[in-house]
């Protein structure tokens, strides 16, 4: 162990000790759940440095989108407003897969073994 991890440790004794833990919110309920676990490590940084500056990488942000899009089509009554929607939603989709390919992660990469989760996640 390294001297950063011994003095780490030795002060969550000493808070341990002095019961400094025991009224913290949320104890005794589960961690929340790390909505980034479907990311790669080697990824996972930078994507969480982002998200903490409050930015998302474009192409999940044009995905998020297009789901909004479909959610719309799907409730929308209105056979006109539907159609500009279709219009939007076949604009997004030809940005996302001109991103996707000049970022050279079209079909291939890494892309491909994370496109589900991130599809479900946004």
């Amino acid at each position: 162990m390294d001297l950063f991890s011994i003095l780490a440790e030795e002060r969550i004794k000493e808070a341990m000790k002095n019961k400094e833990f025991d009224n913290l919110p949320g104890k005794g309920k589960p961690l929340p759940k790390d909505d980034l676990a479907h990311v790669p490590s080697e990824l996972r940084i930078g994507y969480k440095i982002l998200k903490n500056a409050g930015m998302i990488p474009e192409e999940m942000q044009i995905k998020k989108e297009m789901l909004e899009i479909e959610d719309l089509i799907a409730c929308c009554y209105d056979e006109e407003e539907k159609e500009q929607l279709k219009r939007k939603l076949n604009e997004k989709l030809i940005r996302f897969n001109l991103l996707m390919e000049k970022r050279k992660m079209g079909q291939t990469g890494a892309f491909k073994r994370y496109q589900s989760k991130l599809n479900r996640l946004f």
